[in-house]
C-alpha cells in the first residue's frame, strides 16, 4: 500500500487551499490531491457570485457582517465560529489575491463590492461572474508550480480506511478510472474537500460530480453527520430544459436590480418580507414555490428589462452570453426562473480546525458543517468558510503528524468478477431517488412523504449493498450507493426536525 503524507479528496477552493498552506508548511512532504474528473472541475468552479468579506470599514463592519450571518442562518449559527469566520476573512482574502485571483475594481480602482440576499451592505468580492472560475484558475496556477504538490485526476474515492482499535483513519482506497483499478493509499493525515451532494435531486445547480462522497464516505466509518435537513434552494435558476444540471442566475442579478414576478406579471416578494428580491434564499424560493402553486405556473421571472443593457452584460457575461444562446433577450423579455437545489448546509461534523470525529480525518468546504450556516447560508459565505477552515486545519497539521501512527493495516480491497451489466439497473435507481427526493424531501416537506421516501430508500439501499458485494466497482456503482447514503441521511434528520428553520419546511409542523 503507498504511503502519502497528506491525502486530499476534492480539487475546489478548500482542498487546493489546504494543499498549499501544507506544501508551505512541510516542503519535505508529499501531498496528494486526488480528483474524480479534471483538475478544475469542482463546486468551486461554477460559484458565479463572489465571496463575502468586510474589506470597506468605512461604510461597513465585521458586526454586521456577522449579524447578516446570523440572521440568516434562523437561529442555528454558532455566533463563535461566525464572529471567527468574519474576522478572519480579510487576511484569507489577501492571501487569495497575493496567489494572483483577479477581483473586478471600479474605475478609481477600489473594489467593486456587490450586493447579494441577506446582507445589509455592500461586500461581495467578485470577478464579473465567474468568481469561482477565478478563484480555481489562480489556485491550481500555484499549486501546479508547487513542487511537492501532485494531483491525479480521474481518480474516485471508494472508502476511508479507519484503525477501528483507536478510531483513526489511515487513508482511502481509491478508483482509477484510467485503469479501472483500485488502489489503496496509506496516509497520515487525510481530507475530505469533496464539494456536494446536489445531485441526490432531480433539479439542481451542481455539477454531475456533486454525488456526496465524502459525507457518504464518512458516514460509513462512523463519524459524526449533522444538518442534513437543512438543504439550500437557490431561488433563481434558469428555467430551460437544455440545461442539465440547471444553469443558475446569480443572486447578484436580484442585487443589480432585477425583479421578481409571477406569470400574471405581478410582483410579490413585498408580500412575503419587507427585503423583498434581497431576502436571504429560504425566503426567496418558498415565496417563489408558493407562487407558482397559487398561480399553476412551472416557473416565475426575473425581469432585467429596466436595467442597463451595457452595465448587465459588463457584469454578467456568461449569464448574459447563455440567455442569447437560448433566444431570451433579457432587454425586452423576462428570465424565466425556478428553485434548484443548490447547497448542503450540513455535513461531516468539524471543529474550529475542521477536525472531524475521526482521528486524522479533516473535512472541509461544503461536505463539511462548521457552524457558520446554521439552518441556512448567507450567499457568498461559503467560498469564505472554504478559505478560512482550509487554513485553520493547516495549522493542526503538526499536532496531525505527531499522532499519525506508522502501522499500516494490511487490507485488500477484493472485487467480484460478475460481469453482468447492471448500468441500466443503476440508472433507474438513480432516476427514483432523485424523483423521490424532489418531490416528498425538498422545498416543502410532510411526515408523510417523508416515512414514504425513507421506507423506499431503505430497500433501494439494501438493493444496493448487494450489488455492491457482487459486482465489479463502477462509477456509476459508488456514486448511486453514495447517493442512497446521503439521501437517507437528509430525510432522516428531516424526520426528527421537529420545528421549521431556515431551508428546512414541513407542513406537518404548520
Amino acid at each position: 500500500m503507498q504511503h502519502i503524507d497528506f491525502l486530499i479528496i476534492g480539487s475546489g477552493i478548500a482542498g487546493l487551499t489546504y494543499a498549499l498552506k501544507t506544501a508551505t508548511q512541510f516542503p519535505d512532504k508529499n501531498i496528494v490531491i486526488f480528483t474524480k474528473s479534471n483538475e478544475d472541475e469542482s463546486n468551486t468552479k461554477y460559484a458565479q457570485g463572489g465571496i463575502a468579506s468586510v474589506l470597506d470599514l468605512k461604510n461597513d463592519s465585521f458586526e454586521k457582517h456577522i449579524s447578516d450571518t446570523l440572521i440568516a442562518g434562523d437561529g442555528f449559527c454558532d455566533p463563535e465560529i461566525v464572529a471567527l469566520v468574519v474576522h478572519e476573512a480579510p487576511g484569507r482574502i489577501a492571501e487569495l489575491i497575493e496567489w494572483g485571483t483577479r477581483f473586478d475594481k471600479d474605475f478609481e480602482g477600489n473594489y467593486d463590492y456587490g450586493l447579494e440576499g441577506g446582507h445589509s451592505q455592500n461586500r461581495i468580492l467578485h470577478y464579473k461572474d465567474i468568481t469561482g472560475l477565478e478563484i480555481e484558475r489562480s489556485l491550481l496556477k500555484k499549486v501546479n508550480a508547487t513542487s511537492n504538490i501532485e494531483i491525479k485526476t480521474n481518480q474516485l474515492a471508494i472508502d476511508l480506511i479507519v484503525n477501528p482499535i483507536n478510531n483513526t483513519c489511515k487513508g482511502a482506497y481509491i478508483l482509477d478510472l484510467n485503469s479501472n483499478t483500485v488502489q489503496g493509499y496509506h496516509a497520515s493525515v487525510t481530507l475530505l474537500a469533496s464539494g456536494g451532494l446536489g445531485q441526490v435531486y432531480k433539479q439542481t445547480t451542481n455539477p454531475s460530480i456533486a454525488t456526496g462522497d465524502g459525507v457518504a464516505m464518512a458516514q460509513r466509518v462512523g463519524a459524526l453527520i449533522k444538518n442534513m435537513e437543512f438543504i439550500q434552494f437557490h431561488p433563481t435558476a434558469l428555467f430551460h430544459k437544455a440545461f442539465k444540471p440547471s444553469f443558475l442566475i446569480s443572486e447578484a442579478v436580484r442585487g443589480f436590480g432585477a425583479i421578481l414576478k409571477n406569470k400574471n406579471g405581478e410582483e410579490f416578494m413585498q408580500k412575503y418580507d419587507e427585503r423583498k428580491e434581497l431576502a436571504p434564499r429560504d425566503v426567496v424560493a418558498r415565496a417563489i414555490h408558493h407562487e407558482m402553486i397559487v398561480t399553476q405556473a412551472a416557473c416565475v421571472y426575473l425581469d432585467a428589462t429596466h436595467l442597463d443593457k451595457h452595465e448587465f452584460r459588463k457584469h454578467f457575461p456568461v449569464i448574459s452570453k447563455t440567455l442569447e444562446e437560448v433566444d431570451i433577450d433579457f432587454t425586452k423579455e423576462w428570465i424565466p426562473v425556478t428553485p434548484a437545489a443548490h447547497y448542503s448546509c450540513g455535513g461531516i461534523e468539524v471543529n474550529q480546525h475542521a477536525e472531524s470525529s475521526i482521528q486524522n480525518l479533516l473535512a472541509c468546504g461544503e461536505c463539511a458543517t462548521t457552524g457558520l450556516h446554521g439552518a441556512n447560508r448567507l450567499a457568498s459565505n461559503s467560498l469564505l468558510e472554504a478559505l478560512v477552515f482550509a487554513h485553520r486545519a493547516s495549522l493542526q497539521n503538526k499536532k496531525l503528524l505527531e499522532n499519525a501512527c506508522s502501522n499500516v493495516i494490511n487490507h485488500t480491497f477484493l472485487q467480484p468478477e460478475n460481469h453482468h451489466n447492471i448500468k441500466i439497473e443503476l440508472q433507474t435507481i438513480k432516476e427514483e431517488l432523485q424523483e423521490m427526493m424532489q418531490r416528498h424531501v425538498s422545498i416543502i416537506r410532510s411526515d408523510k412523504g417523508l416515512n414514504q421516501t425513507i421506507e423506499r430508500l431503505q430497500f433501494l439501499q439494501r438493493s444496493l449493498e448487494i450489488l455492491y458485494k457482487t459486482h465489479p466497482i463502477s462509477v456509476t456503482l459508488i456514486e448511486t450507493r453514495n447517493l442512497v447514503t446521503v439521501a437517507l441521511l437528509i430525510a432522516n434528520q428531516s424526520l426528527k426536525r421537529k420545528e421549521n428553520k431556515g431551508t428546512f419546511y414541513s407542513e406537518s409542523l404548520v
